[in-house]
C-alpha cells in the first residue's frame, strides 16, 4: 500500500494538469500502470518470504503476517477501498525493504554478475590462493563473512568446498538470505522488479519496471561434506574465540558505530597466522544519522589501527571501482573507488 500510495499520488497530480500538458506526455499514466503491476508482482514476493518465516526464529510467533489489502484504484487514481487498517510504517522501514529487494539484483541475478565479480571475485581469488584446494582439504578450513546480506558470497565460498558461516544482524537481510538459500529450488524461480521504486534519473520509459529472474543458480548446489550456516546477531556480540582461519568483509567494516572495535574483534577470533581480506570503502553509515555516534577514520588512520593491533599487511590495492546495487541504466550512479587488502594475524611467539 505505501508504494501504490507512490503511484496514487503521481496519478493524481497527472490529472490536474490541463488537457493540452497531458497529451504532451501520452504515455505517461501506461507507464503508472506498469509501475503499479511490478509493485503487486513485488508484493506478492514478499509475501511468499513471509510465509516462509514461521521457524527461523524460536520467538516467530511474533513475527506474524498481518493482513494487507492492496488498494484497487479507479479510472483516475482515487482510491476505492482499503479493506484493513494498517498502522503507519516508518519510511525508514519502508527503505530497508526495498534496499533489500535490490539486494535480491546483486547477490542472486544474472544482470548483477558483473557487480558480484568485481566486489566477490578478488576476494575468492585470494581464498584460493592462501588455501589452495591440490594441498589442503577445503572443508578443513574454516572461513567467516561478516555482514553477509543474501548470502552470496558466503555460498560462492562454500561451493569451492570451505566452511563458511555468514553473520548479518540485519532482519530483513536474514529473513530474505533464510529464502533465497533455503527455499529457491530451481533457477529463475521468482520474478523481481528491482527499479520499480526509483522515479528519479530514469532514461527509457520501460526502465523502472525491468524485471529480473532470481536466483541465476540453484543455491542447493553445494558439497555435502562442507558447512554452511548464518548466524544472527551483532557481530561485535556474537564470536569470541580464535576459531577463524580467514574473515572475508566486503562493504562491512565502514558499518560500525567504531571501525577499531570492528577490527580488533577480527584480530580476537582469527587463528594465529589466519588472514584478514577486506574490499570496501568507507561510507560510514551512521556518520550523518540522527542520535546515532560514528567514529570516521580515514583509510590512512584505519590502516595505522589495523598495524598497531599487530596484523602485517601482505597486499593492498586501491581504486577498486565498484557499485553497490547500482541500475546499471540510471542517469545517475554511485561508484566507489574501493580499498582491497589481505593482512595476515602472526603466528605466536
Amino acid at each position: 500500500i505505501h508504494s501504490l500510495r507512490r503511484v496514487n499520488k503521481a496519478r493524481r497530480y497527472f490529472a490536474t494538469l490541463s488537457q493540452e500538458d497531458q497529451q504532451l506526455a501520452p504515455r505517461y499514466i501506461a507507464k503508472l500502470d506498469l509501475i503499479k503491476m511490478a509493485i503487486n508482482v513485488n508484493y506478492d514476493f514478499i509475501r511468499t518470504i513471509l510465509q516462509r518465516t514461521q521457524s527461523l526464529f524460536l520467538n516467530s510467533e511474533i513475527y506474524q503476517m498481518d493482513q494487507v489489502a492492496r488498494t484497487e484504484l479507479d479510472g483516475t487514481g482515487n482510491d476505492l477501498h482499503i479493506y484493513h487498517n494498517i498502522s503507519a510504517v516508518p519510511e525508514f522501514h519502508m527503505e530497508k525493504v526495498q534496499s533489500t529487494i535490490k539486494q535480491f539484483f546483486r547477490d542472486w541475478s544474472k544482470e548483477g554478475e558483473k557487480e558480484r565479480n568485481i566486489c566477490y571475485r578478488p576476494i575468492i581469488n585470494e581464498i584460493l590462493r592462501l588455501y589452495p584446494q591440490n594441498n589442503i582439504q577445503p572443508n578443513s578450513i574454516n572461513i567467516l563473512v561478516p555482514g553477509a546480506g543474501l548470502g552470496r558470497l558466503a555460498y560462492e565460498i562454500v561451493k569451492l568446498g570451505y566452511n563458511c558461516q555468514g553473520n548479518e544482524i540485519s532482519l530483513y537481510m536474514l529473513i530474505a538470505s533464510n529464502f533465497v538459500l533455503n527455499s529457491c529450488t530451481t533457477v529463475e524461480q521468482y520474478v523481481l522488479y528491482p527499479w520499480v521504486h526509483q522515479y528519479c534519473n530514469v532514461a527509457g520509459f520501460e526502465d523502472q519496471v525491468r524485471s529480473i529472474k532470481i536466483p541465476d543458480i540453484a543455491p542447493s548446489d553445494i558439497p555435502k561434506d562442507s558447512s554452511f550456516s548464518m548466524c544472527a546477531g551483532d557481530f561485535l556480540m556474537v564470536y569470541n574465540d580464535s576459531e577463524w582461519d580467514c574473515v572475508a568483509t566486503c562493504f562491512f567494516i565502514d558499518t560500525a558505530h567504531n571501525i577499531i572495535a570492528y577490527i580488533k574483534k577480527i584480530y580476537e577470533i582469527l587463528k594465529p597466522g589466519g588472514y584478514w581480506i577486506n574490499l570496501g570503502p568507507l561510507l560510514y553509515h551512521f556518520a550523518d544519522m540522527a542520535g546515532e555516534q560514528s567514529l570516521e577514520l580515514s583509510y590512512e588512520e584505519v590502516k595505522t589501527v589495523i598495524e598497531n593491533i599487530g596484523f602485517i599487511y601482505e597486499k593492498e590495492e586501491k581504486d577498486i571501482i565498484s557499485g553497490y546495487s547500482q541500475d546499471s541504466n540510471s542517469l545517475m550512479t554511485t561508484l566507489y573507488h574501493s580499498i582491497f587488502f589481505i593482512v595476515r594475524k602472526p603466528m605466536v611467539g
